[in-house]
């Protein structure tokens, strides 16, 4: 990607290349969902489907165990719902257990808890109360407890780790009321004084998890800029802030349609004096920081909305045979029976999706940001998927609330509060838009590195040359082997029919996928980033190849019961995929924009007519 091409704005440029100078540059480990977007299916990396150990599991399991007993005696998620409250004797109570120390290890007084079992962990939380399991999450996965251990240094994971074993509560401020993905337009600043021993924090936060009740954060913000080759270089910082220090202020609590336990506000930051020591992984750095905690912190999500869609699956199976319409229960009606057997399917590959990253990242041997990422895609706007679906199963009683249910002698199913809560899943942690530009971005790394060589105003023409006669060699021959037929691995043979001819194909369209992709590239060039429509089509296409990868070795896994599930659903990504290629051959994308930059200019404004404004 050209930053200096003539059609990029000086605004834009500056995000990219805050953005490109925080991302991850180097793959140290290799990467499943990338060797997918260069035509290979890189078997090995996820067949056969990890197994737990049995004493990590056994771990996990009496964790859950207490979990689950406390959570029923003393919670009552529908009270949460209704108060806006969780109350303190819980929090107090998840104290004692551990809760908000469940990945520290051991060493600082944590349970130290495997990715796996502390995703399990959270997969129970939420299918009970959606907004307990935000409050661990966020506090874990993103707050304090993960960058620290990835980035303290010894002194500060000494002082910080052992307090959350206690139940002090963190949070992550990045967003602000006019910064979210685009992190240039931060306002936040930190400015070194006292010789630069400490820093002046001002400015504001919005959307914070904890934010409200959290006791440490971590603080983005911006420091002074750096001067490289003549040019002032943005610098972003993460900052341990303790929430007692002067001049903080957990300003508004925000309310929101779902997670009404959920304490997410409006914070303000007035002269904070935050000493130079409780910097992470360096000045400048904090954007960097962000990304590689989001790589693994993530999978938290993927955990959280699968419980959820277990749940509204349980309820869905068991409301359709006591329901009869017709003399027959709802669930034998076809329409009905088509979302069942949808639910079931789409649940069985959020299983497989998250367990199988959970594994990827306890056992540190792939790069898994594009995995993190596609699972984080996936799960969410499937478990979207299965609410809605198990609401209108539902029907009236998938409307009404779980106490006024219960209030008319019924069982308070929470259908309703269940979709109130998923929605924001799509929106958390980057958006499903946001998530499809990431996966792109990445996917075309090694190709962009290619180009890039030749396109260095730097490096003196002749060195472009000769690395242009290199490319064109290496895309020749790589491109040429995408047309080739593509053979069943001898790793293959053992696998049940349904799931090797599944694999077979996955195989063949992992080579059309990065072929037409690189069609692209040559057809539309610098132009290929603007197009997010065309981009999104490849993204959807290659997460459809990753889920049915790990649906058919988590079939393998699980053994014939599991066979009919990994074969429905990989048939209906199979219509997904043939209809996402068909769109990137014919489309409205042209007609979509037109139509769009219309009515952001007011020519349809018509269309609004006789409505109360």
């Amino acid at each position: 990607m050209d930053l200096y091409h003539k059609s990029i704005s000086r605004e834009k440029r500056e995000s990219l290349e805050l953005a490109e100078a925080s991302r991850q540059k180097e793959w140290e480990y290799p990467s499943f969902v990338r060797e997918l977007f260069h035509g290979r299916l890189p078997w090995e990396l996820i067949f056969p489907f990890p197994e737990q150990s049995e004493a990590d599991k056994k771990i996990g399991t009496e964790y859950l165990e207490k979990l689950k007993s406390f959570l029923m005696a003393h919670l009552d998620p529908d009270k949460v719902d209704m108060t806006g409250e969780i109350p303190y004797e819980v929090i107090k109570g998840l104290a004692d257990l551990g809760a908000f120390a469940m990945k520290i290890p051991q060493e600082y007084d944590g349970l130290g808890l495997s990715q796996v079992n502390y995703n399990r962990a959270i997969h129970l939380v939420s299918s009970y109360c959606a907004s307990t399991a935000v409050l661990l999450s966020a506090h874990q996965s993103i707050g304090v407890p993960a960058p620290l251990s990835l980035f303290g240094n010894e002194e500060q994971k000494k002082k910080y780790l052992p307090r959350f074993r206690k139940g002090a509560i963190s949070g992550f401020a990045l967003t602000e009321p006019a910064a979210g993905s685009d992190p240039r337009t931060m306002k936040t600043t930190a400015i070194p004084v006292e010789d630069g021993k400490y820093y002046l924090i001002n400015g504001e936060k919005l959307w914070i998890s904890n934010g409200a009740i959290a006791d440490i954060l971590i603080v983005m913000a911006q420091t002074p800029a750096k001067i490289e080759r003549g040019k002032e270089k943005k610098q972003i910082t993460a900052f341990i802030v303790e929430t007692n220090t002067p001049g903080f202020q957990a300003a508004y609590r925000c309310s929101f349609m779902g997670l009404h336990g959920v304490k997410l506000g409006l914070l303000k930051f007035n002269n904070v004096k935050v000493p130079r020591e409780n910097i992470l992984l360096g000045e400048g750095q904090g954007l960097k920081l962000a990304f590689l905690t989001l790589n693994t912190g993530r999978l938290t999500v993927p955990a959280a909305v699968t419980g959820g869609s277990k749940l509204c699956l349980m309820i869905a199976r068991k409301w359709s045979k006591e329901r009869k319409q017709w003399g027959l229960p709802i669930g034998e009606h076809e329409l009905v029976a088509g979302k069942l057997a949808a639910m079931a399917a789409n649940t069985f590959a959020m299983d497989a999706v998250t367990w199988l990253t959970s594994d990827m990242a306890d056992a540190k041997k792939l790069d898994i940001r594009l995995e993190a990422a596609m699972a984080k895609l996936f799960c969410t706007e499937t478990s979207w998927k299965v609410v809605d679906d198990a609401l209108q199963i539902r029907g009236g009683r998938g409307f009404e609330t779980g106490p006024s249910l219960k209030g008319r002698g019924e069982v308070g199913y929470p259908i309703e509060r269940m979709f109130r809560d998923s929605r924001v899943n799509l929106i958390i942690e980057g958006t499903s838009q946001i998530m499809r530009l990431f996966i792109a971005r990445e996917a075309l790394d090694l190709h962009l590195k290619r180009a890039m060589s030749i396109m260095d105003r730097k490096v003196s023409i002749f060195k472009r040359i000769k690395e242009a006669v290199s490319m064109g060699v290496y895309y020749f021959f790589w491109f040429l082997g995408l047309w080739l037929p593509s053979f069943a691995s001898r790793n293959m043979a053992d696998l049940p029919l349904p799931v090797k001819n599944h694999m077979l194909f996955v195989q063949a369209a992992t080579k059309r996928l990065a072929r037409t992709l690189f069609l692209k590239m040559l057809i539309y060039q610098q132009r290929l980033e603007s197009r997010q429509n065309l981009l999104a089509r490849f993204v959807d296409i290659g997460t459809d190849l990753f889920v049915m990868s790990c649906v058919c070795s988590y079939a393998q896994a699980q053994g014939s019961s599991s066979l009919e599930l990994a074969d429905l659903f990989c048939l209906q990504a199979k219509t997904r995929i043939a209809r996402n290629f068909e769109d990137i051959r014919h489309n409205q994308d042209k007609t979509v924009h037109g139509i769009a930059k219309k009515l952001l200019a007011g020519e349809y404004e018509w269309l609004e007519n006789e409505i109360i404004k």
